[in-house]
């Protein structure tokens, strides 16, 4: 039987998470998390609900996982507010360790669509900077230590040149990269490479939403580092990467388990 487990990280109805456990024998600890990054193109209207089936199925799987909720453009978050929640989300399970006796030494991130940009985004979180302290990291939080994208929206460069739907980028960041190349800069998961953790960029065959140029760009761009990122190409649609009944998804599955293990 699966347990669940909402708490909060911040005062805002959006800054929350819920556990999802498997069963484990008595005193024997959970061997990792797994975060889980919902997409909707980083817009209101789409919430946590999105990413919840495949919370439950992870933890039918043996596998924890912390479904993730955050501001999005148009109720708080865009530029920096959704960032800083996605960090601050995932630094969490730091408060939650002890508690529920997880692994923090294998964290894995699972997005889809700007989820899996914002959980590739995460896995360089080293590399933040932040003009004018508007985006920073301390260095003591969770780190990842790999990510499976779902059609992730990983050159975010691209997308606004694409002005994929219908300016989802420039909403996002408040504004065009012309009029903030600073935070244009700091947004894009390809400006951390190289990374130095594995990332799987999965994206559907089928895609209308996504173009398979959002994976295929940062793959390419990431090829001389030492842990280059993986492009792994799955039959479906969009959808079918978040349907846990498809060939799709259970592949994104086996990759966590792989991360994990």
């Amino acid at each position: 039987m699966v347990q669940r487990h909402r708490y909060g990280y911040g005062e805002d109805p959006s800054q929350w998470g819920e556990l999802f456990l498997p069963d484990v024998a008595g005193g024997i600890g959970h061997q990792g998390v797994v975060v889980v990054i919902h997409g909707g193109y980083w817009r209101a209207r789409y919430g946590a609900e999105l990413g919840e089936p495949l919370a439950r199925d992870l933890a039918e799987h043996g596998m924890a996982a912390w479904n993730l909720e955050y501001r999005r453009a148009g109720n708080g978050g865009g530029w920096p507010g959704t960032f800083r929640d996605i960090l601050a989300g995932i630094d969490k399970l730091g408060d939650l360790a002890d508690i529920h006796n997880l692994d923090l030494d294998r964290v894995v991130a699972l997005g889809h669509s700007a989820g899996g940009h914002l959980a590739v985004w995460a896995a360089g979180r080293r590399r933040l900077g932040g003009p004018g302290g508007e985006l920073q990291d301390t260095g003591d939080g969770v780190r990842l230590s790999g990510v499976v994208s779902q059609s992730g929206v990983l050159d975010l460069a691209g997308a606004e040149r694409l002005n994929l739907s219908n300016g989802a980028v420039t909403n996002l960041l408040g504004g065009p990269s012309s009029d903030f190349p600073g935070r244009h800069q700091l947004a894009d998961p390809m400006n951390a490479l190289p990374l130095d953790v594995p990332v799987y960029a999965v994206h559907a065959e089928d895609d209308a939403d996504v173009p398979v140029s959002m994976s295929t760009s940062y793959v390419d761009a990431g090829r001389g580092g030492t842990v280059p990122a993986k492009l792994v190409l799955v039959p479906g649609d969009h959808f079918a990467l978040i349907d846990v009944t498809t060939e799709a998804y259970a592949a994104c599955r086996e990759l966590v388990r792989g991360l994990l293990h």
